[in-house]
C-alpha cells in the first residue's frame, strides 16, 4: 500500500504515508465502515487505492457521520476501473462526503460526481482586533475540562485533534464552554497563523475573536485562516477569492470552519 501511494503521489514520502496509515489504524472510525478505504487488486497486487477517514461530527441533537475522500490513485493500466473504485467508496447512505483539497484538473470531475462547492476561499484575520462584546470570555486549554457546560462528545474532539498537534481550546462563560481547534501553520515560508479547524459555528468564532486572537498572538499566531465564501462581518481582515475551494455531497453540509477528523490535520497536508 505505501509502495502504491508512494508512487501515484510523488511529493509525498514513504514515511508520510507509513504515518497517515498508522493514524487512520487509532482514528475512531464509525462501527461498520472502512477503516482505510478501499483497494483495487489485480492478480493479487494492489493497483489503485482511495483513503477514506470516516468520523463521527458533533452536532446539534445527533451527530452526523462525514468521510473525508482522500489520495485516490490508480495505475495507469488500469485506470479504466477509477470510476468503479470511486463509486464503491460512495456507497454508503447517510453520510456526507467531503474533497478539501481537489487539485485544479480534477474539479470538473468531482462535481459531474454530484459534489458542490461550500466554501469558495479563505479569509485572513487578526482575531485580536475583534470588537470588544459585554461577555466575559475565559480561554483555556482543551486538555482541561471548563467549569462551565460543555458537550462530551466535544471534548473528546478536542483531546483527539491534540493529539494530533493543534491547538485546542475552550472560550467559556459562566454559562457554556465553546470549543475550538486551531492548526499552526507557516504561509509563505515564513509568517506564523493558524488555521481554524473546529468551532460549532462561525458565530461562536466572531463572539469569541477578540479573547481567542489575544491567546492565539500572546503564541506567536496573531492571524488565522478560515475557510469563507467571502468577509467575515465582525472580523478584521482580507478574503481571497478562490484560495482552497472545499466541496462537498450529502445531506449535511459542512459549516465554514470544521475541517475536524480531516487529512489536513490527520496527515498533515
Amino acid at each position: 500500500m505505501v509502495d502504491l501511494l508512494a508512487r501515484g503521489f510523488h511529493l509525498r514520502s514513504r514515511d508520510y504515508w507509513r504515518r497517515a496509515l498508522a493514524t487512520l489504524a487509532t482514528h475512531p472510525t464509525p462501527a461498520g465502515l472502512p477503516k482505510y478505504g478501499y483497494l483495487l487488486e489485480n492478480a493479487g497486487n494492489p493497483v489503485g487505492v482511495i483513503l477514506l477517514i470516516f468520523s463521527s461530527i458533533p452536532a446539534d441533537g445527533a451527530a452526523t457521520i462525514r468521510c473525508n475522500i482522500s489520495s485516490w490513485y490508480v495505475d495507469q493500466a488500469f485506470r479504466g476501473h477509477a470510476a468503479l473504485l470511486i463509486s464503491h467508496a460512495m456507497k454508503h447512505k447517510n453520510v456526507t462526503y467531503v474533497n478539501i483539497s481537489p487539485a485544479m484538473h480534477t474539479r470538473p470531475i468531482i462535481e459531474a460526481q454530484g459534489f458542490s462547492p461550500y466554501s469558495k476561499g479563505q479569509f485572513v484575520t487578526l482575531p485580536a482586533l475583534a470588537p470588544v462584546t459585554q461577555n466575559e470570555f475565559a480561554v483555556i486549554t482543551g486538555d482541561r475540562e471548563p467549569a462551565a457546560h460543555f458537550e462530551p462528545t466535544e471534548r473528546d474532539l478536542l483531546r483527539i485533534h491534540r493529539a494530533y498537534g493543534c491547538m485546542s481550546l475552550w472560550c467559556a462563560t459562566k454559562e457554556r464552554a465553546y470549543p475550538f481547534v486551531f492548526m499552526p501553520r507557516i504561509v509563505k515560508g515564513a509568517i506564523p497563523c493558524a488555521q481554524l479547524i473546529y468551532c460549532r459555528s462561525l458565530d461562536d468564532f466572531v463572539r469569541c475573536a477578540r479573547p481567542i486572537g489575544r491567546y492565539l498572538a500572546a503564541r506567536g499566531r496573531p492571524l488565522v485562516i478560515v475557510d469563507s465564501d467571502g468577509p467575515i462581518p465582525g472580523l478584521l481582515g482580507k478574503y481571497f477569492a478562490g484560495k482552497a475551494p472545499k466541496y462537498f455531497k450529502g445531506l449535511a453540509r459542512p459549516s465554514f470552519g470544521d475541517l475536524a477528523y480531516t487529512e489536513a490535520v490527520m496527515f498533515g497536508l
